[in-house]
């Protein structure tokens, strides 16, 4: 990676998810995955955790909408990372938790999971929204983002919290100017994590119900 992507985190984003969509499909035909293709078609927790640790920026960047998400997104995330210096894939860190009967406890490693993937989830949403309009105003996409993804799982007062802070969000001129990319530039980074981040959720939500977890707790 050159020297001045250090401060494009938009691209490394985009570059560490196409890698992991590539090494789930290297083998296997991610929309025909079964429950035996998912125990040959691994997924490796570090790079996982790693890929996952680079999207927080994208939360600070959103401003006060989205503090619940960073603070959220950042610890569970945090957690995938210190469990992947002892676990080698996402499926050994599940069926860990299925063996301790605690995958639905607070704090597991499988429900911070589930989180994190939602976090993933409202990113993919949002950089399609921002695609779709030629607006500058965030409100809208965000709005679109949130509702789809995390309001279906929050109680009324988080939602009253988020949409109130809407009106707070920065422009789209603001945000490529905080991830240092220009209109077109962005564009192709995003749509790159649109397809790649499609990979990796369909992938884990098939893992859940490979195991008979659903998604919807």
């Amino acid at each position: 990676m050159a020297a001045d992507d250090n401060n494009k985190p938009l691209r490394k984003i985009a570059e560490a998810f196409k890698s992991l969509s590539n090494s789930i499909n290297k083998d296997d035909d991610t929309n025909n995955t079964t429950s035996e293709t998912l125990d040959s078609c691994t997924m490796e927790l570090a790079p996982f955790s790693n890929a996952c640790s680079l999207v927080s920026p994208l939360f600070r960047c959103l401003g006060i909408a989205f503090r619940f998400a960073e603070m959220d997104y950042v610890a569970k995330v945090d957690d995938l990372v210190e469990a992947s210096k002892s676990i080698s894939t996402l499926q050994a860190m599940m069926d860990g938790d299925i063996e301790s009967n605690c995958v639905r406890k607070g704090g597991s490693h499988t429900r911070n999971l589930l989180r994190v993937k939602r976090g993933l989830d409202m990113v993919r949403v949002l950089f399609e929204q921002i695609i779709a309009t030629d607006e500058n105003s965030l409100k809208s996409p965000a709005s679109t983002a949130y509702a789809q993804v995390f309001a279906p799982h929050h109680n009324w007062a988080i939602r009253k919290a988020v949409a109130a802070g809407m009106y707070a969000l920065p422009t789209k001129a603001q945000l490529l100017m905080k991830l240092n990319e220009d209109e077109v530039s962005a564009r192709t980074q995003m749509q790159i994590y649109i397809g790649a981040s499609a990979a990796v959720i369909l992938y884990i939500d098939k893992l859940f119900h490979s195991k008979d977890l659903g998604i919807d707790w």
